[in-house]
């Protein structure tokens, strides 16, 4: 019987991920999920690990940039999925000047967190939901899974049906929904 030795280059990659407009290239583990890259090789903690399966949301980040982002539990993506992928983490979501995005700031006003550990993946989900309600993509709670067109309201239920897959220990939910509903007033 022969056994074949592995080399890194049977288990690793080089590949380029644009996080937050900066062109990055590693080379990593094929293993290497998309939080550990984010985390571990680019010192990016913004992003967190809590469940580390996919079902609370905290790893929340876009891929496909800032405007137009769709929303991936990090932890569930190999990093070289997102090969040349534009990727936006809460790090990427202020202004270069500083300036919060208007989630950011929202939840801020809020209150929308204690003990903050959700809160990135929180924003990064709110983000992108308020894009997908803008398309006219319809959810569970949405008054028309089909025929309906254009921008759906945002109304408590259906903010709280986009955003069932981001989980906050603390229960802070209705401050929450109170950051998001201000912000989603103002999306045209």
């Amino acid at each position: 019987m022969m056994v074949r030795v592995t080399t890194a280059d049977d288990t690793s990659s080089e590949l380029t991920l644009v996080v937050n407009g900066t062109t990055h290239r590693l080379r990593l583990d094929h293993r290497t999920t998309l939080l550990d890259a984010l985390r571990e090789h680019l010192g990016l903690t913004g992003t967190k690990k809590g469940c580390d399966h996919g079902q609370c949301g905290a790893c929340t980040v876009l891929i496909g940039g800032l405007v137009g982002g769709r929303r991936v539990n990090s932890c569930l993506l190999l990093a070289v999925m997102a090969r040349g992928a534009e990727i936006t983490t809460i790090e990427g979501l202020a202004a270069p000047d500083g300036e919060l995005h208007p989630l950011q700031a929202a939840f801020v006003e809020h209150d929308a967190l204690q003990c903050g550990y959700c809160t990135p993946g929180q924003i990064c989900s709110a983000t992108a939901m308020l894009g997908e309600a803008a398309a006219g993509w319809p959810s569970m709670a949405s008054a028309s899974l089909i025929g309906e067109t254009g921008p759906v309201t945002l109304d408590a239920a259906e903010i709280r049906e986009r955003m069932s897959g981001n989980l906050c220990r603390c229960g802070a939910y209705v401050n929450i929904l109170a950051a998001i509903t201000d912000v989603a007033r103002e999306v045209p």
